[in-house]
């Protein structure tokens, strides 16, 4: 057998690192806080993961994962709803319902339905859900005294410093990222306190700093981290299933690219290429084999399956084992392949499924089983409606992370009542006299 690739492996420990470099490479990090640290034009960042690229490593991971890519933008899509509305809170029903009305000036409605508002919540939510955090950017008039827009940062360009003893810190944006930009290729700003980043408005309006833009930072907190949150499918990609699910299809590929199954056993007495072949019709005995080989190639390619996967085994008999006769028949017998790729479909459906798990995701509302079942194993309608309604129930918490920048803006400009709620529509069943209901959440 032969091959063209080896596999290798290293052991043991670099050579050649001076003591200093080694010292130096220690104190790079920060033992206390088991962070990364490095600096730019005197700022102290926190590194995004241990290269700085967390971001751009995760972005990788999610693309080439399909079942990983499409659970995400799903959660995105339910979480953001059909639109905000700006609402005022007139009381509450006898069970506890808030009772809404549309706020009396159109011009919030307006803002809150604007491109500007819906590009802010698509692209934050984005990097939010993929990353664990998200950026933006509050933009205000000539003088300060209102925020004119709010703007997107990609997750890809910003890093953070580590806080001051006040508890501020500030967001380096640079396209270089995760390579260490100079002085002419990044732009610093301050982060809003993330305690209370309406009041961290108020406050720089008094220093007289209102002109300046800032930047709040929306974070996952379920990971602890105080400065860059962790996304949620980040268990699931520890764990091991991302990977499992990336490489059923690559196995799959390659077997039905490369896969050399036997089809087909051909046994073929010697006695027919006496006949076929003589001797006496050839000069050489290499001219006789050539003849041969050509014959059987041309039986072969009658014989070969899709891109020539399923291959005929070719062998040769003198005497019939059976009656110890000489025989010229040629034997064709089918085989059995071996080869079982339906299993591993299941394994895939299972990795996908935990991939959903791990996103919160029930599998039935994507159409997929539960784990070791088939894609076809969902449980009918009623169960796709119920986890659904579970989502958006859950989707709270996120909602108004998303909301907070937009109600500080509105409050910022003097719109103190405003409250802004989520359109939902929600699935129902044909009995109710329509297919779906909208409601503000």
């Amino acid at each position: 057998m032969s091959c063209s690739g080896a596999f290798m492996s290293t052991t043991g420990s670099p050579t050649g690192i001076t003591p200093e470099e080694k010292k130096k490479l220690i104190q790079t990090v920060d033992t206390k806080l088991d962070q990364d640290f490095l600096k730019v034009s005197g700022i102290n960042l926190l590194s995004w993961n241990a290269n700085n690229d967390f971001p751009q490593w995760a972005d990788k991971i999610i693309t080439s994962t399909g079942v990983l890519n499409t659970g995400l933008k799903f959660i995105r899509n339910f979480t953001l709803g059909q639109g905000i509305h700006a609402c005022i809170i007139d009381g509450y029903d006898d069970d506890g319902n808030e009772i809404l009305k549309p706020y009396p000036d159109p011009a919030v409605q307006k803002m809150v339905s604007s491109r500007v508002s819906r590009r802010y919540m698509e692209r934050v939510a984005r990097d939010y859900f993929k990353f664990g955090c998200g950026f933006l950017q509050f933009i205000p008039n000539g003088d300060g005294s209102k925020i004119v827009g709010i703007n997107p940062l990609n997750a890809y360009y910003c890093r953070l410093s580590d806080r001051d003893k006040d508890g501020r810190e500030k967001c380096v944006i640079s396209g270089k990222w995760p390579e260490t930009p100079t002085q002419a290729d990044y732009k610093a700003r301050d982060v809003l306190m993330e305690y209370d980043p309406e009041m961290d408005l108020d406050i720089r309006r008094f220093e007289g700093k209102a002109k300046e833009d800032t930047v709040m930072v929306i974070r996952d907190s379920w990971s602890n981290k105080d400065t860059y949150g962790e996304p949620i499918w980040l268990a699931c990609f520890l764990a091991g299933w991302i990977d499992i699910a990336k490489q059923v299809p690559r196995y799959l590929q390659k077997v039905y690219k490369n896969q050399a199954t036997w089809k087909w056993h051909i046994q073929i007495p010697y006695s027919f290429w006496d006949k076929k072949f003589p001797e006496a019709d050839f000069n050489t005995v290499e001219d006789r084999q050539a003849a041969i080989d050509l014959y059987m190639d041309e039986v072969e390619v009658n014989l070969l399956g899709v891109e020539n996967a399923e291959k005929p085994l070719f062998t040769h008999y003198a005497i019939n084992d059976l009656n110890g006769k000489v025989e010229e028949e040629w034997k064709i017998t089918a085989l059995d392949n071996k080869s079982k790729e339906g299993d591993k479909l299941v394994t895939s459906a299972a990795a996908n499924s935990e991939i959903l798990f791990s996103l919160m995701i029930n599998p039935n509302v994507l159409g997929a089983g539960m784990p070791g079942g088939t894609y076809a194993g969902n449980q009918g309608g009623s169960n796709i409606r119920e986890a659904f309604l579970v989502n958006i129930a859950n989707a709270w918490i996120d909602r108004q992370n998303f909301l907070d920048p937009l109600e500080i803006m509105a409050r910022y400009n003097g719109h103190q009542d405003v409250v802004l709620r989520f359109r939902n529509t929600i699935l129902t069943t044909l009995n109710t006299g329509s297919g779906t209901q909208q409601n503000l959440a």
